[in-house]
């Protein structure tokens, strides 16, 4: 009897050890989509995601989650962020510490593979590379409600994003909210238009005559041309597909107000009553990611000015360097304070 009673104190120790260190689940799937069908770029419609269950998923099989929707930024992809190859930040880990410490509450979330072509979609809708809006606030979340245990509305999906993602959490939660409840915004690019190409960026731009010519481009270049797959697509311009907003070494106006349009601090305005609705929104930037962080300010004042509740906080870092730090101390614990749990 001594021996069953230490056998079965060891094995309630042992399942101790177990539930404390609980690891979450990730997986990679594919979704295919209507929405990006045809896009004139012939990029794949059907996309990569990458799902991380949290570690009660599969024993509590009555529960349901809330889902954080999560986008990445440019020349990036959902595989690097959840730790499917080396990158600066793994998910998959951060995620797994924040629940088996409790210092985040259990949650699905979901990262869809945004690379293309042109280095990354900006979550928008376009004829160059497809309507990514249509594809990440209904077919995506379509596919997650029906494949998962969600809790399958809005005040139980939160919105979060870095950089080009921070760009495409505030368009997409500001033409939608009836699909997000709470936003978060890391290090948001396309608030305004930043640093311009010089002379010679404009001639490797304007050098570019193929797809696989792009690959080759520096950042600015290639973040330029993203800009026009984005917001000047032109069908008649094989085998690009887009008009450029530089002609000869000249910027081309109307092209550039094109750009400008589609701008975050050019477009909030009439969206103001869409962003009063939502149920938290949670804005930061890095001191030393100096254009961001400057037209982050002005992205505050202004919510302030329309009195859109919010918050917005400058740390000291730069584009990239404390993004893992921010995500497991702030953006996670935003979420499972402002999300509507089952149990709540």
């Amino acid at each position: 009897m001594k021996l069953k009673c230490i056998i079965l104190s060891l094995s309630f120790i042992m399942l101790g050890v177990y539930f404390t260190q609980a690891q979450g689940f990730r997986m990679r799937l594919k979704v295919p989509s209507q929405a990006l069908k045809n896009n004139l770029i012939n990029d794949p419609s059907t996309r990569d995601i990458t799902v991380y269950l949290p570690p009660s998923y599969q024993t509590k099989l009555d529960k349901n989650y809330p889902v954080l929707y999560l986008l990445h930024g440019f020349d990036d992809t959902d595989s690097k962020w959840f730790g499917w190859e080396h990158h600066w930040i793994n998910m998959n880990n951060i995620l797994n510490t924040c629940m088996s410490n409790g210092s985040c509450k259990e949650m699905i979330v979901v990262m869809p593979n945004a690379y293309t072509t042109y280095k990354g979609s900006f979550y928008g809708n376009s004829e160059t590379m497809g309507d990514w809006e249509t594809f990440i606030t209904e077919e995506l979340v379509s596919f997650i409600d029906l494949k998962f245990r969600t809790l399958d509305q809005a005040t139980s999906r939160g919105l979060a994003g870095h950089s080009m993602g921070g760009y495409g959490t505030l368009r997409l939660a500001m033409k939608h909210p009836d699909i997000y409840s709470s936003i978060y915004v890391l290090s948001s690019s396309s608030l305004e238009i930043g640093r311009l190409p010089n002379v010679e960026n404009i001639k490797n731009m304007e050098a570019v005559h193929s797809k696989s010519d792009v690959a080759n481009l520096s950042f600015i270049e290639s973040l330029h041309m993203a800009f026009s797959a984005a917001w000047a697509s032109n069908p008649k311009k094989f085998p690009l597909y887009i008009d450029l907003a530089y002609k000869d070494g000249k910027p081309i106006p109307e092209i550039l107000q094109k750009f400008k349009d589609n701008q975050i601090l050019n477009m909030i305005d009439q969206y103001i009553p869409n962003l009063k609705t939502l149920t938290a929104i949670a804005i930061d930037a890095g001191t030393d990611d100096i254009d961001i962080y400057k037209a982050s300010m002005k992205l505050d004042q202004t919510l302030s000015n329309y009195g859109v509740s919010h918050t917005f906080e400058a740390y000291k870092g730069d584009h990239i360097n404390k993004i893992p730090e921010r995500m497991a101390e702030k953006t996670l614990p935003f979420f499972s304070k402002y999300l509507k749990f089952e149990s709540e």
